[in-house]
């Protein structure tokens, strides 16, 4: 059961990939996109790796693809001029698709497993632990110097890109607190005194 689970995943996972790159609409994309996910987070199970699979699921599936779908469905792209954007690079494209495919054969036929490799995995996660023990433990104990770093890292980049992609619009009315707050009532009110059967 656990070898016909692995190849229906590895199947499904190679088949989102395939078909998130050449779909047409890019909303089909993006769920060939999510299927990719949900059948990377099934290998991830079926590799005693919950914790990852569990992970993949919230961020991946639940956070970034969804942006991605309300993106390509909210946003007014024109996928045409894309398209042609495209096909223009698509040689040069090709040339260094071929060249990574032929680096994972190169590297694929000069792979070969080590005899320790088994039991330097054991050392990692003891069969009496689970495994998002062990994970924490790794992460925030034996490498929280470089996993701190690596969050303050990707703050400063997100920072950088906020800053790099902000745009000032003149034409745009923003609200500004503090003139909120420092307003006159009496120049921000006016009492009217309105007659009984008037109206205003």
């Amino acid at each position: 059961m656990s070898v016909f689970a692995f190849y229906l995943f590895a199947i499904c996972a190679i088949a989102g990939g395939f078909f998130t790159v050449t779909s047409r609409q890019p909303v089909h994309s993006v769920l060939w996109l999510i299927l990719a996910f949900i059948s990377s987070a099934g290998l991830f199970v079926l590799l005693g790796a919950e914790f990852v699979a569990m992970l993949l699921v919230i961020v991946y599936v639940g956070a970034v693809a969804v942006l991605f779908l309300f993106v390509v469905m909210m946003l007014d792209v024109d996928f045409a001029e894309l398209k042609a954007e495209m096909a223009r690079y698509m040689p040069l494209a090709l040339l260094i698709g071929l060249v990574i495919l032929m680096q994972f054969v190169i590297a694929y036929g000069s792979w070969e497993a080590s005899e320790a490799a088994e039991g330097l995995r054991r050392q990692v996660t003891p069969t009496d632990m689970q495994n998002t023990k062990a994970l924490g433990l790794i992460l925030y104990d034996q490498y929280f110097l470089l996993f701190q770093l690596a969050g303050l890292i990707l703050l400063v980049a997100m920072i950088g890109a906020i800053m790099l992609t902000l745009r000032h619009r003149a034409d745009v009315k923003r609200q500004s607190p503090v003139s909120q707050m420092m307003r006159d009532p009496a120049l921000a009110m006016e009492l009217k005194d309105v007659k009984p059967g008037q109206g205003l």
